[in-house]
Order: structure tokens, then sequence, then C-alpha cells
């Protein structure tokens, strides 16, 4: 079934802040409520409450068909990008929704920003939504055996940190539901970073560590024990979950390597793990790179 979007809906999410974007690439409100994909079929829930981060409520969405299911559904969590300084859970991306159409149980995230958080704030509020979810399964007609995260960009990242650091107990934080578990058993990671000791040489001269230097609170080859501790790469194991990694070949943002990088160790270290990278792509996610995200947790997730 071929997903309902209009080919030019481009998903991007950059690294740069509001203040840092390129002339050319303010965001444009407008088109965004134009391209806001119609809900018939689906229950929602918005702004459900799912943890506290610095004495705050995080809220989520939550997508998933009218229609009964014949057992529990599985579920996918989306996590946006924007630096890990910007972007929020709405407007709710296209593919979001056809996830919802597709059986699963179809959630979108808000999390802690820079410079309110550091470093590992986000993926503790990341961790405790997994953890939320598990608590509700029941609730919500979720199979808390089939649980998958995917990001793009600075979501990216954190999909991956999730995937890669489930046994990391000093990063699961203190939002809620700490009795329940953080890992998840399939991961889609759309541009984003892996290694933030590699990531400034792979961008080359023209790139400066702008965003990694807000995430950690400093350059990364000045602290270079948090920027391991921050890297997705650091946590790989035998027991991780099947990957998928998306790259546009010309990002020049986040390059494709970082993705390779990654991909090639969970290889190694015996994990399933695919990677595709898109000839003329730059730091964005093409129709191609939303149909075979939906695919491979069709493929992972379902039964």
């Amino acid at each position: 079934m071929p997903i309902a979007i209009a080919a030019t809906a481009i998903l991007s999410c950059t690294l740069f802040s509001p203040a840092q974007r390129p002339p050319g690439q303010e965001p444009r409100r407008a088109d965004q409520q134009r391209r806001l994909p119609v809900l018939d079929g689906l229950e929602v829930r918005r702004d459900v409450e799912y943890g506290r981060g610095g004495g705050k409520p995080l809220l989520l969405d939550m997508f998933w068909p009218k229609e009964k299911a014949s057992g529990p559904r599985p579920a996918v969590i989306f996590i946006h990008g924007g630096g890990w300084r910007a972007g929020s859970k709405s407007p709710t991306t296209p593919t979001v929704i056809e996830l919802a159409r597709r059986g699963f149980v179809s959630l979108t995230i808000d999390y802690r920003l820079v410079p309110e958080v550091r470093f590992p704030g986000m993926v503790e509020d990341c961790k405790c939504a997994v953890r939320w979810l598990r608590a509700h399964a029941k609730e919500y007609g979720v199979d808390l055996n089939r649980i998958g995260v995917w990001g793009t960009s600075a979501g990216g990242h954190l999909a991956a940190m999730l995937g890669s650091s489930g046994g990391a107990k000093d990063l699961e934080g203190s939002g809620g539901w700490e009795g329940q578990s953080s890992r998840v058993q399939a991961v889609v990671s759309c541009f984003g970073p892996t290694n933030m000791a590699t990531i400034l040489p792979q961008r080359g001269p023209q790139g400066r560590p702008n965003a990694e230097q807000g995430l950690l609170g400093g350059a990364p080859g000045t602290l270079r024990d948090l920027a391991a501790k921050a890297s997705p790469v650091t946590y790989v194991s035998a027991d991780d979950p099947p990957f998928l990694f998306l790259h546009g070949a010309d990002d020049r943002l986040v390059p494709p390597a970082q993705s390779e990088e990654m991909h090639e160790l969970l290889r190694k270290t015996g994990v399933p793990s695919e990677i595709k990278v898109f000839p003329g792509v730059g730091h964005s996610l093409n129709q191609d790179g939303r149909r075979m995200a939906v695919e491979f947790f069709e493929r992972v997730l379902k039964p």
C-alpha cells in the first residue's frame, strides 16, 4: 500500500536552531497546516502527560485505528528533530498517521530542549515515554513486547540512543514509571548523529559544533567522556534490537558516515542492521525513506 503523502511534503529537521536557520529555510506554518493529515477512522489522544521533567509535564499525542483489533497492537514512538533545542510533537508528521492506519499505536512526543536541559535530560525523557507506554499497555491495547522508536536528525540520535542503551541505568532518569523497562524492539534512525567524537571531522572544515556544543554544554573535543556517553555507538551490544538507518548522501549537517559507522558496528556485533543512503538527498527524509521506515516496522514488529 503506498503511503498517502504528497511527494512534495519532505520531512526535514535540521541541526540549526531557529536563530541559526539559514535564509530561505524559515518554517512555513501555513504550509504545515495545509499538510495536516486526515484523521478519519483513528482514535486520537492529544497532550497526554507521560512523565515529569524538571518539574514540568512531558506530553505526547497518540493515534490508533478505531477498528477493534484481534489482539494487542505493536506501537511506534516518533522523536522529532531540531538540534536538541527546537521542534515539537506538533504538527503531526504524515508518517505517524500512516503507521496508525497500518494498525500500530503511533505516538509522537515532546521532550526537554537545550538550554533548559543538557544531555542526558532529553534521553531520560524519551526513555520515560517508553516506560509510560509499557505501564499503560493494557489500557491502550499495546503489545509491550513490540515497541519501536524512530526519529529524524536529533530525534534520530535519540532513537538510536534508546536502541543501544537499553541496559544503561544511569540514563533512565526519574520522570516516572521506574518499574518499567525502557528497552525497545526496533529502531529507525534518520540522519541522526551516532558518534560525537567523529562527527566534526566527518563534517569537514565548513562544520561547526553548534548543536553538539549545546547538547553537551561544551565542545565535544573538550568533554570527551561526556561526548562518549552521549554517543549511541558507545552502548552497542549483542542484545540490541534491529536497526534501520536512512540518510541522504548529500547531507552536510550530519554526514552519512555517522549512520554507516553505527551500522557497521552493529553488524559486527551480530545485531540485524540495514542502511539506505539516498543519492541527491540532503538533511531530509524523502518519500522512499518514509516508505522504507513503515515497511521496516511492519516486518519487524508485526507477527
